[in-house]
């Protein structure tokens, strides 16, 4: 990585005579900062800009066309597919500092939020008067509302509740040419043209920057009842799922953990895991609460079959954070064994998932790389955790063969590559797997409507050979 800003001498003197002394960063110790993710890469770029207001980004946008330099939008980083790694170099647009919650507006179920809003911030904020807003990852602490939107990134709760495509109801953007453009109603219905709202959340930065969003609030449920079931195989608990996401009442969340899962984390957990647990489920259940027990009863008789080992209801919040506890120590306890393992957060069909699973521990017996999964099982989008080492000759040669038959089996059973982490440049080798010619070519003209100059996030998302520092 050079050391030297590669800008044009024209575009730095009108960038700091455009906008305030602070929102300019050249040095090398600030652009560091901004070359790399959650993934493991990495790539300099030219200088890091920290806007306030969505006019200065229209003058970093107009200014990055005139001089034709890369301008890649960023939230907090979170991300794990390399998505606003800077691999052309260019300017890094950090939204951080555009933090404030515009509107809360109960009457009608909306707040109005800058991006570099992190997901707590808002939670806490709209819970106070009796909301939440669904997508809820389990870097709500940390990830920025836009960056949430960028990759359509949902959590558990999506299961009942879906994911930010279906809680946004509307935008403030400028797209990669300069235009300003509000997409969307202030209404849950709406029909009136295309529906650029969904077309940007999840588009990763490459068509426009989200300046503000309008999120849909939903009231939250009189109580939530918390419960843990493990099992003694995997069969059992993918039944369970199936059965359980049956039901005209479903849960709010339902992790999964399998057996590997289980023993990896069995140190850090306060809680009693049998030797001989196959599988574990995460289990919430939400509503009012004149039909919370009975809602949660009848949970546990779906959930319940002959491989059920054991069945748990928290009684307690510190009961509840302990459930949650094991399920959240999971990423930590990982990426401690195995530092460089990949992660995909693929998804099948509810109805595919036992097969899924059962044919992932094949796949990780053929190529002798362990496999670990877990995650969001309610809609089949489980992270599936190759533990590589490559410093084992073996893992070093069978990881990517090993990677390419996962996805295989993903496609095979109506699945999808990508749950929300996105595509960025981790599976950006992958999507012609997934995706036909015909909706590729389509998908490069509309970028080309947004963004004629190709200025936003360039060499994202679309196949294409990219060099990479790890």
């Amino acid at each position: 990585m050079t050391s030297t800003t590669c800008l044009p001498a024209k575009l730095l003197t009108e960038l700091t005579a455009a906008l305030p002394a602070d929102t300019i960063h050249t040095a090398l110790a600030e652009r560091v900062s901004y070359s790399y993710d959650n993934s493991r890469l990495q790539a300099l770029p030219d200088a890091v800009v920290t806007p306030q207001t969505h006019a200065e980004i229209k003058q970093i946008v107009d200014l990055c066309n005139q001089y034709h330099t890369p301008l890649i939008p960023r939230g907090r980083g979170t991300g794990t597919t390399g998505a606003t790694v800077p691999i052309t170099g260019g300017i890094v647009l950090s939204t951080e500092r555009m933090n404030h919650i515009l509107t809360i507006n109960t009457a009608d179920r909306y707040a109005t939020v800058e991006p570099g809003v992190t997901n707590q911030t808002l939670q806490d904020a709209v819970a106070a008067h009796g909301f939440f807003w669904p997508p809820d990852p389990t870097s709500a602490a940390y990830c920025s509302i836009g960056g949430n939107l960028a990759h359509n990134a949902a959590g558990p709760r999506s299961v009942k509740y879906g994911t930010p495509r279906d809680n946004v109801l509307a935008l403030r953007v400028i797209t990669g040419s300069g235009e300003e453009l509000r997409t969307g109603v202030y209404t849950t219905k709406g029909v009136v043209g295309y529906d650029l709202t969904r077309l940007i959340i999840g588009s990763e930065g490459t068509l426009a920057i989200i300046t503000e969003a309008t999120l849909k609030l939903t009231p939250l449920a009189e109580g939530k009842i918390t419960m843990q079931a493990i099992y003694r195989d995997i069969e059992s608990a993918t039944t369970a799922i199936v059965a359980m996401m049956s039901q005209p009442s479903i849960p709010c969340a339902l992790e999964f953990m399998d057996q590997q899962s289980i023993a990896m984390i069995r140190h850090y957990s306060e809680l009693d895991l049998p030797e001989n647990a196959g599988a574990l489920l995460l289990i919430e259940v939400d509503g009012n609460q004149d039909s919370l027990a009975v809602l949660a009863k009848n949970t546990q008789r779906v959930a319940s079959n002959p491989g059920l080992l054991s069945f748990k209801t928290a009684t307690t919040s510190n009961e509840v954070k302990a459930l949650w506890a094991t399920r959240k120590a999971l990423s930590p306890a990982l990426r401690t064994l195995a530092p460089k393992k990949i992660n995909e957060d693929v998804v099948v069909p509810v109805s595919k998932l036992p097969v899924f699973v059962a044919e992932l521990q094949n796949i990780s017996q053929r190529f002798a790389i362990p496999i670990v999964n877990f995650g969001h099982a309610g809609n089949g989008n489980l992270h599936v955790n190759l533990l590589i080492d490559p410093d084992n000759p073996l893992h070093a040669a069978q990881a990517q063969p090993c990677l390419h038959a996962v996805f295989d089996l993903v496609l095979s059973l109506n699945g999808t590559l990508s749950g929300e982490h996105g595509v960025g440049l981790v599976k950006q080798p992958y999507i012609s797997q997934e995706l036909d010619p015909a909706a590729l070519r389509l998908m490069r003209k509309i970028k080309q409507q947004f963004d004629p100059n190709g200025i936003l996030n360039p060499g994202k998302v679309f196949p294409a050979d990219n060099t990479l520092v790890s």
